[in-house]
């Protein structure tokens, strides 16, 4: 029965997170839905600053704090381990919704592109980057990302695959397709605003702690095999030398990193 309720509790909430995940993308792109990054409702200059600073910094917190390896492992000693990984499924995903329930929206423009040219190709990066996201969770395994090999696992009285390290396809080329992919969406958008600009710096400075985090991780855990796999390989954009942060990947049975 137990093991039951937990595997419900994985699909339960693997669906919230589809459903939160899929409002994020019409959320972030302002169409489609109907309380978008720049509409609802509005505050004054100042008082939007500092609540959408609060939230995205509620984001940062709960998301990288809770991949943590020291966090994880005082809080398996209350959560049991099939299911800590769908506990920061579901947690992540309602600070996310409460992120864009309280969102204030600041509608100065930054930019504001005319071209058509250049708005079709700005809302093509916008798909791709979130289909770089998508496919990266394949690569690094979607079902144990997302808690639902842990728990179907537990269901047959399996134990989960152990994370290995691996390096393929976008990983030969980045250290972080995920993050790349994110970073595109978040950042291709034919009207910048002053609120969607907020969001897109904030974003982008919390990839790049939490990357650093993720690496501190990552070579404890992979030690000599990790170092050398980010002297070789860029953070983030493809070409570049490698260097000495951000995180490679576990493919196959990964957990996630942030």
């Amino acid at each position: 029965m137990k093991r039951a309720l937990f595997f419900a509790y994985g699909i339960v909430s693997y669906l919230i997170f589809l459903l939160v995940f899929s409002y994020a993308v019409a959320f972030i792109g302002d169409f489609a839905v109907p309380k978008t990054i720049n509409s609802g409702p509005e505050s004054a200059f100042w008082t939007a600053i500092l609540i959408n600073t609060g939230l995205l910094g509620l984001f940062a917190v709960q998301h990288s704090g809770m991949a943590r390896s020291q966090f994880k492992e005082w809080w398996t000693r209350i959560v049991p381990p099939s299911v800590e990984r769908t506990t920061y499924v579901l947690v992540a995903s309602g600070v996310l919704a409460l992120l864009m329930w309280q969102w204030r929206p600041l509608t100065g423009i930054v930019w504001e592109v005319e071209a058509g040219w250049a708005e079709t190709a700005l809302w093509a990066g916008f798909g791709l980057g979130w289909l770089i996201v998508l496919g990266t969770t394949f690569i690094i395994s979607h079902w144990h990302l997302f808690g639902l090999k842990q728990v179907h696992s537990h269901y047959r009285k399996q134990e989960a695959p152990k994370p290995q390290f691996q390096v393929r396809s976008l990983y030969k080329y980045v250290r972080h397709p995920l993050y790349l992919g994110f970073l595109i969406a978040f950042w291709s958008t034919p009207t910048m605003t002053v609120g969607h600009l907020l969001f897109a710096a904030a974003s982008t400075g919390y990839i790049l702690v939490g990357a650093t985090l993720e690496e501190r991780d990552l070579i404890a855990r992979f030690g000599e095999r990790y170092r050398r796999y980010r002297e070789r390989v860029p953070m983030l954009l493809p070409g570049l030398s490698g260097g000495k942060s951000t995180a490679a990947k576990e493919t196959s049975a990964r957990p996630h990193h942030s």
